[in-house]
This record gives C-alpha cells, sequence and structure tokens, in this order.
C-alpha cells in the first residue's frame, strides 16, 4: 500500500510529460490544416499520405541510413574502448570514465560548432595536411554526409562505451579463463563467450545512439550547412517556418513507431541483471 501512495508521483509526472505530449502529438497528426495554418479538429489522413511523397521518403530513408551508418562506426569505436576499461585497475576506471563523461558536460551546440572549426576549408585538419604536404588545397570536409556522420559520432559515442562497459565490467573473468583453458583461442573466446555475454550492453548501445541520430537535427544543420535534409529538420521546418503542425506531428508519430519497433526487436536481448546504461 505504501508503495502504491510514493508512486504516485511518478505516475503524475509520467501523465503530465510524456503520456499527455504523445495523445496530443497523436491527435495533431489526424487534423486538417486550414489556408492559415490554424488547427482544423477533423480527422484525415492526409498528413500521412503526404509523408508518402517521394521527396519525403527520400529524407526518411537518408535519416535511417546516416543513423545506422553513425551507430555502426560507434560501435566499431566503442566497443574495444569498454574492453580496454573493463581491463584497467579499478583504481584508473574512474578517470577514464571521466574522460568520457566530461564532454557531455558542455553544450550540444558548443561540440557541434567546435567540430566546425575543425572541419572548415582553414580549419586545423586542412591546415595539417597542408602543412605536411600531403595536399596542395583545402579539402571540402564541411557540409556533406560525412561530416554529418563524424558530428553524430563525437556527440553519441560515450552513450555507447558505457553501456557496453557496464556489462563487461561485470562479467565472470571465470568463464574466459575456464574457455581458455578447455583449448580456445583468444578469438574463439571472444566470439564465444565474451560477445554473447556483453549483447545485453550492446544492444542498449545501438538504442541509445540509433534514437538520437535518427531524429537530430543540430547536427544536419550545422555540419550539414543545409545540404543533408534529415527527419528532424523537417520536422523543425514544419513546426517553426511552415506552421504546419499537423505533417509534422504526423512524422513525430512514424518515428516513434520506428523507434518503438526497435526497442521491441532488442528487448529480447536484455537479462535479468541488466545491461542498460544506468
Amino acid at each position: 500500500m505504501r508503495k502504491t501512495w510514493l508512486s504516485i508521483p511518478y505516475a503524475i509526472w509520467s501523465l503530465i510529460f510524456s503520456i499527455a505530449p504523445i495523445i496530443i502529438i497523436g491527435v495533431y497528426s489526424f487534423c486538417k490544416r486550414s489556408p492559415y495554418g490554424r488547427i482544423i479538429y477533423e480527422f484525415t489522413l492526409e498528413n500521412y499520405k503526404k509523408f508518402l511523397q517521394p521527396m519525403y521518403l527520400n529524407v526518411f530513408w537518408r535519416s535511417i541510413l546516416l543513423a545506422l551508418i553513425s551507430t555502426g562506426i560507434c560501435l566499431l569505436v566503442a566497443y574495444p574502448m569498454a574492453m580496454i576499461i573493463a581491463k584497467t585497475k579499478a583504481s584508473r576506471r574512474s578517470l577514464l570514465i571521466m574522460l568520457f563523461v566530461i564532454p557531455l558536460w558542455s553544450n550540444f551546440l558548443l561540440r557541434t560548432y567546435a567540430w566546425m572549426s575543425i572541419l572548415r576549408d582553414k580549419g586545423i585538419i586542412n591546415h595539417a595536411l597542408i602543412f605536411l604536404g600531403i595536399i596542395d588545397k583545402p579539402l571540402t570536409l564541411l557540409y556533406n554526409d560525412s561530416a554529418v556522420v563524424v558530428g553524430m559520432v563525437y556527440n553519441f559515442l560515450p552513450f555507447m562505451v558505457l553501456p557496453i562497459y557496464s556489462v563487461l565490467s561485470k562479467m565472470d573473468e571465470s568463464l574466459v579463463e575456464a574457455a581458455k583453458d578447455l583449448g580456445a583461442t583468444s578469438f574463439e573466446t571472444f566470439t564465444k563467450v565474451t560477445l554473447p555475454l556483453s549483447m545485453p550492453g550492446v544492444v542498449s548501445g545501438i538504442i541509445m545512439v540509433f534514437m538520437p541520430a535518427v531524429s537530430t537535427f543540430v547536427i544536419s544543420d550545422l555540419l550539414g550547412g543545409g545540404q543533408t535534409m534529415l527527419l528532424g529538420n523537417v520536422i523543425q521546418s514544419q513546426f517553426l517556418m511552415a506552421r504546419n503542425w499537423q505533417f509534422g506531428s504526423a512524422i513525430s508519430m512514424i518515428m516513434m513507431i520506428l523507434i518503438l519497433i526497435v526497442m521491441l526487436i532488442s528487448s529480447k536481448y536484455k537479462d535479468e541483471e541488466g545491461g542498460g546504461l544506468w
């Protein structure tokens, strides 16, 4: 009975800040739009039919592709990092974890602006390459899909490292030692013992990176320079410029459904010990 009373603040919080906004967005997505942008509360599927136009489908597939590429790169980079941290002495782990967490303390926008100064024609990379004689004129590193991917990987990498590290640090080392005692090579030990046991952390990391990557608009705005339009940019423009909240809500609902599907698929990898971020 006491636990029920204690859960009331959480229930109120969830109702006001999680469930109610989703319901409002869902209602808007099925409403009509007046010529002046007002919401007309009449049921329609036109907002969802509009999303099926080739222009928006291209944006959708580009968003999925860039999010998958960023997630894949984060996984390839983060897994070895997490293994190194997990195998480091306990006294040094806090320092290594702190190195990943410190960038998160700074503003997301400032971190992205920093990459603009690094990738621009007169940035650090081009200056270094020209100084070393590798190139004669600056490379175009900014305002393209590659720059957007770099920004995503940099900003979301900690969200892949931390859940994998969380699982690896709790892994029973006797299982690895037993596999080696039975004659397994290092590769076989990794593929048959370490990797399967760390899958909950890997799946949590994939979700933590994929979700913000597929919906980001700041990174594509700054590093893509308007050349890379993602779903987040379309939603932003519909709400702030086109005053078409109905269509923006429909795209938001489609994104939420996509993310829910990803979470449902990954839920089978959850274990009792928990492989989540926290």
